[in-house]
């Protein structure tokens, strides 16, 4: 088992939560130190995030994938290049009825999300390793797609386009300077929402650009 996250963890935890506004039960709040204490223990072995630091991890990693959480519904989600499995984790813990597949062609950083689903105890994620351009996704897609650290969002779309539902949406996290990105959306998809993201214990902007198919005339 991981290390126990001391009450500084605990507390910074409590208090990002409290100010993104996001409210855990016993359960909840003990699965993301879980999740914090098995980072940071496999990091020190397998290098799998240059943040070293536990207070870092708080905000950087658990308060910085669940800040998206509000807009991300309850449905099938796929988080592309998830790294150690970031923010799909976190969004799996914060609602335990989503079914989260993990996608990364990283053989240790899968192999530390299928210890996290282990250890956690998290029935409703899938952790599955795989180039994007090979994975078959389930009959109709994914009505919502994720990525914290994927690519450029032009690159995201374009690579993820079949993984998609008719209907679905992509979700990027993003940092502050996202135009020029913008600027390089594929033919077909628009700008839905723009959410600016104000991450507990942390500096600088971040953003949620979630964008949507559009058909010839221009209607989402």
């Amino acid at each position: 088992m991981s290390e126990a996250p001391s009450a500084t963890h605990r507390e910074r935890l409590d208090e990002g939560l409290h100010r993104l506004g996001i409210v855990v039960d016993g359960r909840q709040r003990e699965r993301l130190l879980a999740l914090l204490a098995l980072l940071h223990k496999w990091n020190r072995a397998y290098n799998l995030t240059a943040i070293r630091s536990p207070d870092e991890m708080v905000a950087k990693h658990l308060l910085d994938s669940a800040a998206v959480a509000p807009f991300v519904t309850a449905e099938a989600l796929l988080d592309v290049g998830a790294g150690p499995g970031l923010p799909g984790l976190v969004l799996a813990i914060l609602e335990p009825e989503r079914p989260v597949t993990l996608l990364d062609s990283n053989g240790k950083k899968v192999r530390f999300q299928r210890q996290a689903v282990m250890e956690l105890g998290l029935g409703n994620v899938t952790p599955v390793q795989a180039r994007v351009e090979t994975f078959e996704p389930p009959v109709g897609g994914y009505p919502q797609v994720i990525s914290r650290a994927f690519a450029s969002l032009g690159d995201f779309i374009r690579l993820t386009d079949s993984l998609v539902a008719p209907d679905g949406r992509w979700l990027a996290m993003k940092g502050p300077a996202a135009d020029e990105e913008l600027a390089d959306l594929p033919a077909g998809v628009a700008l839905r929402d723009r959410q600016a993201l104000t991450v507990p214990f942390t500096t600088g902007g971040r953003q949620l650009l979630i964008v949507e198919r559009i058909d010839h005339s221009g209607r989402r």
